[in-house]
């Protein structure tokens, strides 16, 4: 029986040392996959992909990627989860195909949220990620800054805040993905501590895409959880305005 959500976020836990012994079902972990694809994502681009290592030279390539940690070197399997900012074309371009298409079979066609929602990925996406050395960005934000001292203005339109914003949805999604692995019993670890170059070129990335976090997947060992949780209290971080 799956957990609940309550109990699948409880349950979670960074997992170093899984059981070998213990084999995890690829094909449950690529539903995973599908549940992380439902994740909030920024203007719905999905700058996404998840790359599921089920290949034992490939699993063992990438964890010498990872300093051959035990949350990488004992995984039964790894999930790359890699960020696409350089698809944002691709990806406004399938949204805006699938509004239209959308807005042609409803009544709302000529209507007030037809022309905005269709001007937002042909207008305003491509002003926000059209780049051209940083130069662009670095002018859209002093403008931005200017607007800004008169009225609420989004100020994220440099370069570095559109990799920030990918990555971000990136996260979300893999925390998706390791809640539904939690949810059925399975187990997981987040890595950053990765040599992401190497990474790239064993997964044969092209150089838009970034590596995000590589998740160590598989059944917990007894002494594969290093300690008991800590948090900080949740009255130092919650704030009720």
């Amino acid at each position: 029986m799956e957990k609940t959500v309550s109990e699948a976020i409880a349950y979670r836990r960074s997992v170093r040392i899984y059981n070998n012994n213990l084999e995890i079902n690829s094909e449950l972990v690529e539903e995973c996959l599908k549940n992380a694809a439902l994740a909030p994502t920024s203007s719905n681009l999905q700058l996404w992909e998840f790359y599921h290592v089920i290949n034992k030279d490939i699993k063992e390539k990438v964890s010498k990627a990872c300093f051959d940690q035990p949350a990488a070197k004992t995984a039964q399997q790894l999930v790359i989860v890699v960020t696409r900012k350089d698809l944002w074309k691709r990806r406004a371009k399938a949204n805006l195909d699938f509004l239209e298409q959308q807005f042609s079979n409803s009544d709302e066609s000529n209507s007030t949220r037809e022309k905005f929602a269709l001007n937002y990925y042909k207008k305003l996406i491509p002003s926000l990620y059209t780049e051209v050395f940083g130069i662009l960005g670095l002018l859209k934000f002093i403008v931005f800054s200017i607007i800004g001292l008169f009225k609420p203005m989004y100020r994220e339109v440099r370069r570095s805040d559109m990799r920030v914003v990918a990555h971000k949805s990136a996260a979300l999604a893999a925390q998706n993905f390791m809640i539904s692995m939690a949810a059925i019993g399975y187990d997981t670890c987040p890595m950053e501590g990765s040599d992401t170059k190497r990474i790239k070129k064993i997964l044969k990335l092209p150089y838009g895409a970034e590596i995000n976090m590589v998740i160590g997947c598989g059944i917990r060992e007894d002494k594969g959880i290093y300690g008991p949780r800590f948090r900080v209290p949740f009255k130092n971080v919650y704030h009720k305005i």
